[in-house]
């Protein structure tokens, strides 16, 4: 069974900030990637199937399969991890989280359902909307 990943996208203010941010770094670097400090032990199992899923504002928004984990060295001489993603992000739907550091592992089981086809009509809807709606816990 694959293993997920956990993550803040911090500075983000919405899906499609994210979606914008990553077209970019599609374009300059032909791959979409994150990069972090620390590698994670539990890599074949994440390799297996896995996502990262995205904290935004509080709450899980979307997620992306994993498709790659790369160690490398940073120019200052300290280890990283780049983590490859699909390019597609897919809705899930909105749970909240609370803010942590760095990424965590994600079970399957608590990870939340992609965004069903009855929630379709949300994703037209203005950020601030979508927003408040879920603040209210009415999508």
């Amino acid at each position: 069974m694959p293993l997920h990943l956990l993550k803040l996208s911090v500075g983000t203010e919405d899906v499609e900030d994210l979606e914008r941010w990553q077209k970019l770094r599609l374009r300059e670097h032909g791959q979409v990637f994150h990069i972090t400090r620390m590698f994670p032990k539990r890599d074949a199992e994440i390799l297996a199937g896995g996502s990262i899923y995205w904290v935004i504002r509080r709450f899980i928004q979307c997620r992306q399969r994993v498709i790659g984990l790369e160690r490398f060295t940073d120019e200052e001489g300290v280890g990283r991890c780049r983590i490859v993603l699909d390019p597609e992000l897919v809705r899930t739907r909105p749970a909240p989280r609370r803010p942590h550091q760095g990424w965590r592992y994600f079970e399957p089981e608590d990870a939340p359902p992609d965004m069903a086809a009855d929630l379709a009509e949300t994703r037209d809807m203005p950020p601030r909307m979508r927003a408040e709606l879920r603040e209210l816990c009415l999508i």
